[in-house]
């Protein structure tokens, strides 16, 4: 079991889940605690087991291993509705023929609340994601970015223990995913609900997050903070996955009772191993340093030429051919016009904060 970071609103033990007709589980030994009033996301590929993680929380799925508690109490074999959660979908899920008033009063109706209150406490749960004016239209004269303020509106209307969101941001543009980002983060600081966030972004999962899952394969390949899967990756999976990392390959060399590591052929003093032989390197894009050819001769350099430029806005990715390696680079956006395809240059790398995964 990971280590809880508080009092945890949500526990999973031990759970593992194979679909029928599969014989690869889906979840296997999955373990992790969720606290009171934590932003924990759940970041992973497609069919690593991040959305089957969600709905067994939720009580769409049952394992077939392993217990689900909540606050103390076991809801391994509770249905959705009674389990003090809701949840946010990609598709927003709001009933065409309501109004926003009446789609976020919805659950507070099912519940037998009565109208004046029920309409008071949407009202509420309107002014929290800036929609109080947008009541009383129908979902379909409303933009993407406004219907997904109403979903969250609505699963936050009873205040739940914990509110599930499973990639809502996808539909979005990338405008709208940056504002509702904001959102989603001051909504969770002002309510002080736990949420638990499923994203294949990992800029979503970093940004906004208090702790980061990350899952491979139905396995957790790391818990911890976004900090911690940043810069101390525990395997070369998440170094890639969360970092925008290249992996190079590293030939490491007794020297003097030390090990001197070697990239294509040169030798990189910063890199130190703890035995001989081979083991792979993380670079991550940005300690990536682009040089024009004629400064090739400086030590510790790299040749190579460039294949390809992609202009990002506030930076470019320069990919670069050096021998058999493939280096991707992070540059600034004003250095777009001094690089282009079949261009000399070398390569400087940045090995201060670079991870070692020994073969």
């Amino acid at each position: 079991m990971q280590q809880s970071v508080g009092n945890h609103v949500l526990s999973l033990e031990s759970v593992s889940k194979t679909y029928p007709g599969n014989t690869k589980r889906a979840l296997d030994r999955v373990s992790f605690e969720v606290a009171a009033g934590e932003f924990f996301s759940i970041l992973g590929p497609s069919g690593s087991g991040k959305t089957t993680i969600l709905r067994t929380i939720a009580g769409f799925e049952k394992p077939d291993e392993g217990c689900v508690t909540m606050a103390g109490g076991d809801v391994t074999h509770l249905p959705p509705n009674k389990r003090d959660l809701r949840t946010v979908f990609q598709s927003y899920a709001l009933f065409p023929h309501l109004t926003i008033s009446e789609n976020v009063q919805y659950p507070l109706r099912m519940a037998g609340m009565a109208k004046p209150e029920r309409t008071r406490k949407a009202m509420q749960a309107l002014e929290l994601v800036a929609m109080e004016s947008m009541a009383g239209r129908l979902p379909h004269l409303l933009s993407g970015g406004q219907r997904q303020r109403a979903a969250l509106a609505r699963a936050i209307v009873s205040r739940p223990q914990l509110l599930l969101l499973d990639e809502p941001l996808g539909a979005l543009d990338l405008r709208l995913r940056q504002q509702m980002q904001h959102t989603l983060v001051s909504l969770q600081k002002e309510l002080g609900i736990a949420f638990v966030y499923v994203t294949h972004d990992q800029g979503e999962a970093l940004s906004m997050s208090n702790r980061v899952l990350v899952m491979r394969e139905g396995r957790i390949a790391q818990l911890g903070r976004p900090q911690d899967l940043y810069f101390k990756p525990r395997s070369e999976f998440v170094a890639e996955f969360v970092g925008n990392s290249n992996m190079l390959p590293v030939e490491f060399t007794a020297n003097h009772g030390t090990y001197v590591g070697s990239i294509g052929g040169v030798a990189f003093p910063e890199i130190r191993g703890d035995r001989s032989g081979r083991a792979r390197v993380a670079v991550r894009y940005d300690n990536v340093r682009i040089y024009p050819d004629k400064d090739s001769a400086a030590t510790s350099r790299l040749s190579g030429i460039v294949e390809n430029v992609l202009f990002l806005g506030t930076n470019i990715e320069v990919g670069i051919r050096c021998g058999e390696l493939r280096i991707m680079g992070s540059v600034p956006a004003s250095r777009a016009d001094s690089l282009v395809a079949g261009q000399a240059v070398s390569i400087g790398l940045d090995l201060a904060e670079a991870n070692v995964f020994h073969v």
